[in-house]
């Protein structure tokens, strides 16, 4: 069907993304303020965020959550996503890139790209999310576009393409040239808010005029009809170079930089010309492609408001008064006020009762939500993250979002009896909001276990658990959180049979486990013929499976990245249950694992450590001390070293307190999740020795 509404064509969904302090939610919030919707600039520092609105995030002056803001720029809807850059909240920008067309990607000009600048990068490659960069704290001691320029060029392999040049440097930053136009944009006035437009300042020229011709010559290799005015000397204009800087970045063949202050209110507005001129709406994007879950084939999901409605549900907040929340992009289609949609991934059928459009904490409400655009539902009561609604008249599915597992773990209790229930109504609500906070019962020690991506995911959730809920709790020493897998195949038989005075028990179960890749997770698969087990006990069968990897063989972790088939078994017309069969699964995949070459597998952890010249020598000597295999060192341009390395998660723990005082204070490290790899139990153990399971204190241990 042809789309007739041009509205698509001024939406453009975007998100802020970047490495924690490069500037995002200052970004953010000027951007909320040259667009209207605020009238005073809020501050980081002061707490006066719009976007930073949790107590956490204001206290501490990061961003936990992803929030949401709609703002109008040049007569075009802007729904922007500022994200967090803390790598413990890494779920964050995945799934807000998941539903994206566009990013803003923020760098420091002191520090250039960091290591969670690789990691937000690597995610939006993974999404095909077309970027634009902004290099921001131009006026700070230290700041270097072009080496920012070359540090994105050479550690993310990308093809960015400067727009701008800085006008002065560092304090007597002022203003950029912008090289489509061959103009100046100097900034004098107290707020900025309007530019003195004029001419290239003679003393930059020179440098202007070879920028740009770098710039053209850029372009014209990625474009054939600019390619071909520029070889045949034809006069190039603005409007030629814009839409040639349009098509490649959309492609993602080149990526635009621009540079600023957000901080002194210098460049922001260029920024959202260049998120209107540069980004893709909607309509520029693929359609998403979708399962049919009846048949099978794939559905291509058109940006239209008049086909069938498709949306995903990339969000789920709990608001204290208002209830569950659920953020959502449509993708073809329109969602309405009163409308009922089909959860295609449980099945449930979901009425739709008030829909909003989010400022951050405060909501606008709208009778629908249109295809391209991006809305919340309150009120769904089966909807979570990753799920898909769609139309009952053309069920589709699409693909679920994938998240990290949780590398640390932490032993919780109430403070008393009266806070078990409020706990665990309080932790079920924040596994809903957060897919990589995770909960299991420790029936061996009789605790709660608390598992996330880090230190500080912990904290906030602990910090979240006394403000929102008023659960007091206690808690133990955070401690790593392993996995077990498999190295070979095996089979093993599960056999209950128990005769009683009245009914007995009796199911057996053949199951075979298969080794798969890392991070695939758990696959079932049903191989019976014959009705050798009748169809209506599969389900059980299945459930047993699931219950029986969640405590493994050998230090009793759940297993993870293995297949098990169900190849056989036997039932009885009369003593045969659910139950009996749930039972007989759980031993008969116990056997098998233990005869399938178990292995304990524990998270490493890719580690970034910048310190002086005079502290290499230790912290290198630090670093191998505690397993850590180096994968690089870099001069950070004269500023002191850069060294890469990866290391078990297990030894890192004290690892702040030990770098400072090896480089009197001066050095830095960020760390992140890289993967999971094999350990024997014996290292574990001796890891572990000296400390006690069970002994409660009021901190944990610090990484």
């Amino acid at each position: 069907m042809k789309i007739t509404d041009n509205k698509l064509d001024t939406i453009r969904n975007i998100g802020i993304i970047a490495h924690i302090d490069a500037g995002k939610t200052t970004v953010t919030e000027r951007i909320l303020y040259y667009t209207g919707l605020t009238h005073r600039l809020g501050n980081v520092d002061e707490g006066t965020t719009v976007t930073d609105f949790m107590p956490q995030e204001r206290e501490r002056g990061i961003t936990i959550q992803s929030a949401a803001i709609t703002c109008t720029w040049r007569g075009h809807q802007v729904n922007l996503i500022d994200t967090p850059g803390h790598i413990d909240f890494t779920a964050e920008v995945q799934r807000s890139l998941r539903v994206l067309d566009g990013g803003v990607v923020v760098f420091d000009g002191v520090a250039g790209v960091e290591p969670q600048s690789e990691t937000v990068w690597r995610q939006a490659d993974r999404y095909g999310v077309p970027r634009i960069c902004f290099v921001n704290k131009m006026d700070r001691p230290g700041a270097d576009y072009w080496r920012t320029i070359g540090s994105i060029a050479k550690r993310l392999n990308a093809n960015p393409v400067a727009i701008q040049v800085p006008i002065g440097a560092e304090s007597s930053f002022c203003g950029v040239v912008d090289l489509i136009e061959a103009q100046s944009i100097l900034y004098c006035d107290r707020d900025h808010t309007r530019p003195m437009v004029g001419d290239v300042p003679p003393e930059l020229q020179s440098v202007v005029a070879r920028r740009r011709e770098e710039m053209i010559e850029k372009l014209a290799e990625l474009d054939d009809e600019l390619a071909v005015r520029y070889l045949e000397g034809e006069e190039i204009t603005p409007p030629m170079l814009r839409a040639a800087l349009r098509r490649a970045t959309v492609a993602g063949e080149a990526v635009p930089v621009l540079c600023g202050s957000a901080l002194r209110n210098k460049g922001v507005q260029l920024l959202l010309d260049a998120v209107v001129d540069y980004l893709p709406s909607p309509l520029d994007i693929p359609p998403v492609i979708g399962t049919d879950p009846v048949t099978g084939q794939s559905v291509a999901c058109q940006a239209d408001p008049e086909e069938p409605t498709v949306a995903l549900a990339f969000k789920v907040s709990t608001d204290p008064y208002m209830g569950r929340l659920t953020y959502f992009r449509v993708y073809s289609g329109a969602v309405r006020k009163g409308g009922v949609l089909l959860n295609t991934s449980s099945g449930q059928r979901e009425r739709i009762g008030r829909l909003v459009r989010m400022h951050a904490d405060r909501r606008e409400e709208v009778d629908e939500v249109s295809a391209g655009d991006i809305g919340a539902i309150l009120g769904l009561k089966a909807t979570t993250t990753g799920e898909t609604l769609s139309a009952e008249g053309r069920p589709v599915m699409l693909e679920r979002i994938s998240f990290p597992a949780p590398v640390l773990e932490l032993a919780i209790e109430p403070h008393t009896k009266a806070d078990q229930d409020k706990l665990a109504l309080a932790l079920q609500r924040l596994m809903d909001e957060d897919p990589t906070f995770q909960v299991r019962q420790d029936e061996r020690l009789g605790q709660t276990v608390l598992a996330g991506m880090g230190g500080l995911h912990l904290d906030v959730i602990l910090d979240r658990l006394r403000r929102e809920f008023g659960v007091i709790t206690r808690t133990g020493r955070p401690r790593v959180a392993y996995y077990e897998t498999i190295t070979r195949s095996a089979r093993a038989e599960g056999r209950l049979v128990k005769q009683t005075g009245g009914r007995g028990q009796f199911a057996v179960v053949v199951l075979e486990v298969e080794p798969l890749p890392r991070g695939a997770g758990l696959v079932f698969e049903n191989k019976i013929v014959g009705g050798a087990v009748p169809r209506e006990f599969i389900p059980a069968i299945e459930a047993g499976v699931r219950e029986g990897v969640s405590r493994g063989v050998l230090a009793e972790q759940p297993i993870v990245d293995l297949k098990v088939t169900l190849l056989d078994g036997k039932a009885h017309e009369v003593d045969s249950s659910e139950r009996a069969f749930h039972t007989a699964a759980s031993m008969a995949l116990r056997k098998a694992v233990a005869g399938a070459g178990p292995i304990l597998l524990e998270p490493i952890m890719r580690i970034e450590v910048v310190t002086p010249d005079p502290y290499t020598g230790d912290v290198l000597g630090d670093l191998s001390a505690r397993a850590a295999s180096i994968t690089g060192i870099e001069s950070r341009n004269g500023n002191g070293q850069s060294i890469q390395a990866h290391a078990p998660l297990a030894s890192m723990f004290g690892y702040a307190t030990a770098l400072r005082s090896r480089t009197q204070g001066r050095g830095t490290f960020v760390m992140e999740f890289d993967h999971y790899a094999p350990v024997p139990l014996e290292i574990v153990k001796e890891r572990e020795k000296g400390q006690r399971n069970g002994v409660f204190a009021k901190s944990g241990a610090e990484l």
